[in-house]
């Protein structure tokens, strides 16, 4: 998510939550772990109708991430949070490579808009349609497969192949029946007009747009770095290892067999509501689960701006955390440098206390 914001604004923030000490939350470990190994299409769909807030607004569709560095934490992070834990993001596809990075047992995405949740529901559907990512990628932009893409193929490999394939309209309508199908028919779930037509106005803004398509592509909106899909793709960590989600085959698989298993949850929540983060954690309570991970990207901004920020910390300390619980928030650049724009600094979650 996006606008510019001070250097200052944002080591304030830092500081304001890394301040505490990381004390295990009460309770964390009171139940075993009884997270599922799966959730039938009716729990899951219950599950999100239970947690989720009314619809909200934003000032831009986010249809892609614009943070450019979000990967430069990864082996960070990997060190400090625990793997097999709970994880919660918001937005777009970002937090498919943290969660193939962190490999948690289940995830929840909230997000203010039911866009994203049905930008989510969309990716659900491409990922148990495809059976590897040269064909996630052929189904997500409704481009013929190009010949010699493999399981050895980078993501840049295959980035650039489909960068000379053709648009096929008659694939785009083949695709958005089968996305149809998968959602509604197979998993039955009770998708309204509007969630339809908002899957399917995002659909075609990738076969608009392409691998070229970026955060705001019917207009410039918010944040002033937007990179394409193929650049994010093509991103690495600071020591230039590719850690996104359609780097390997193995990466790609892990994100599919989380979502086939319907453990990858969309979520309507403001950070700062009554609700969703409180139910959220409330869920993984009654589990035993433990948060290992929580992607803010840049929320706290809005958070902080609309007086509200107090309400946030106070269903972050609903959350069973511990002391390896872990924020990833984004923040402006050292050096303002305009082509990088956010980038991710990680902080604990347990230092939570300090912001009321």
């Amino acid at each position: 998510m996006l606008p510019r914001r001070s250097r200052l604004f944002a080591t304030l923030v830092f500081v304001a939550l890394v301040s505490g000490a990381r004390v295990p939350s009460p309770g964390v470990s009171a139940a075993a772990d009884t997270v599922p190994a799966r959730l039938s299409d009716r729990e899951f769909w219950k599950l999100i109708e239970d947690l989720s807030e009314p619809n909200g607004s934003f000032r831009s569709d986010n249809l892609l991430s614009n943070e450019l560095q979000f990967q430069y934490v990864i082996p960070q992070l990997t060190r400090a949070a625990k793997a097999g834990r709970a994880y919660i993001g918001v937005g777009p596809e970002q937090n498919f490579t943290y969660i193939a990075a962190l490999r948690p047992t289940i995830a929840f995405i909230v997000d203010i808009r039911r866009g994203n949740l049905d930008l989510q529901l969309l990716y659900k559907a491409l990922f148990e349609l495809s059976a590897d990512r040269a064909e996630f990628v052929s189904l997500l932009f409704s481009k013929s497969r190009p010949a010699g893409l493999s399981a050895r193929s980078t993501a840049s490999d295959i980035f650039d192949a489909y960068a000379t394939a053709a648009t096929n309209e008659r694939l785009y309508i083949q695709n958005m029946a089968a996305i149809r199908n998968q959602l509604f028919t197979k998993h039955g779930f009770d998708l309204s007009d509007d969630d339809l037509r908002s899957i399917e106005y995002v659909y075609r803004a990738f076969f608009m747009f392409g691998p070229s398509i970026q955060y705001s592509p019917f207009g410039l909106i918010g944040s002033t770095v937007q990179p394409t899909y193929a650049a994010l793709m093509a991103a690495t960590d600071e020591a230039g290892q590719a850690r996104g989600f359609l780097a390997a085959e193995e990466t790609f698989a892990f994100v599919k067999n989380l979502e086939s298993r319907n453990l990858i949850v969309p979520v309507v929540g403001d950070f700062a509501g009554a609700k969703a983060i409180r139910r959220v954690g409330a869920y993984l309570k009654q589990k035993g689960g433990v948060v290992s991970v929580f992607y803010l990207s840049n929320v706290e901004e809005y958070l902080l701006r609309d007086g509200i920020w107090p309400d946030f910390c106070a269903n972050v300390s609903e959350l069973p955390i511990d002391g390896t619980s872990t924020f990833i928030r984004s923040v402006r650049t050292p050096s303002g440098d305009a082509a990088v724009g956010l980038r991710s600094e990680l902080g604990p979650m347990t230092a939570i206390s300090s912001c009321r």
